[in-house]
């Protein structure tokens, strides 16, 4: 099932980071990212902490009440790391004290483990870079890159710095034109969940997009927004609805190719 932030906002989170495959200078903005899609009342963070590699983490994990877990190095070439984080998980998932897990790695190894817990009906959200291999991404309900939490704190600490005018919903000319299959992924998601008119609920679509491709972020198209990524899409009509609520409208697609 896909993850509206809605239901997640008080989703209780076991955060597991894989600090040898973990940016540590991003780990601020990264939990301020977990944070959108619920309480992480559990963090931890693996790794050998007797190694001069894992010596500077020691500042980012103070900061932000991440508690260290020490898997020794027993054996040249072989992750450790990976096996007790697989083990605390499982522990974690049969306590039943939290409702999802937040997988911080760009490492394989844990696709089992995704897939293992989303078995037991828990939600699993992974974080890694963009060389994340695509079998870890498919196990997760939800992918986010680095890449994309590093770009979006970045320009809010600029924005902090110097006051700009808002940002347009149009896209910079440093993002590529929206790739064919991207198009036909939102057209296919539209006439999966179209009604007899061809209308199909924004909302609705972006669960089946996530469902479907669990790193489909707007963000990925230089979009804050589904909204303005399927409007700069000249295949798709956009039709914005008033409901009972004055406050509230409900926006609906349709793919006029259809």
């Amino acid at each position: 099932m896909a993850i509206p932030v809605t239901d997640l906002s008080n989703l209780n989170l076991a955060v597991l980071i894989d600090a040898d495959n973990a940016p540590r200078t991003m780990i601020r903005n990264i939990m301020q990212e977990i944070a959108i899609y619920g309480t992480p009342t559990v963090k931890r963070i693996y790794g050998d902490w007797t190694s001069p590699n894992l010596g500077s983490w020691k500042m980012a994990l103070l900061e932000n009440a991440i508690t260290p877990v020490q898997q020794y190095s027993y054996t040249t070439g072989k992750n450790s790391t990976d096996s007790a984080m697989i083990i605390d998980a499982m522990d974690i998932l049969y306590s039943g004290h939290v409702g999802g897990f937040v997988i911080v790695s760009s490492d394989s190894d844990f696709t089992r483990l995704a897939t293992r817990i989303r078995e037991s009906g828990l939600r699993v959200i992974g974080i890694g870079e963009k060389k994340t291999p695509a079998p870890f991404i498919a196990s997760c309900d939800k992918f986010i890159y680095v890449e994309l939490i590093r770009s979006k704190y970045q320009e809010q600490d600029e924005q902090k710095a110097e006051p700009k005018p808002r940002r347009s919903t149009k896209r910079g000319a440093e993002y590529p034109p929206i790739p064919p299959e991207t198009v036909r992924l939102i057209a296919d998601s539209v006439s999966d969940i179209a009604d007899d008119d061809g209308w199909a609920f924004l909302g609705e679509l972006g669960n089946l997009l996530i469902k479907k491709q669990p790193d489909f972020d707007p963000r990925n198209f230089g979009f804050s927004k589904l909204t303005p990524l399927v409007r700069s899409l000249p295949r798709f009509e956009i039709d914005v609805r008033q409901t009972g609520d004055a406050n509230t409208k409900h926006i609906y697609v349709r793919d006029k190719e259809a």
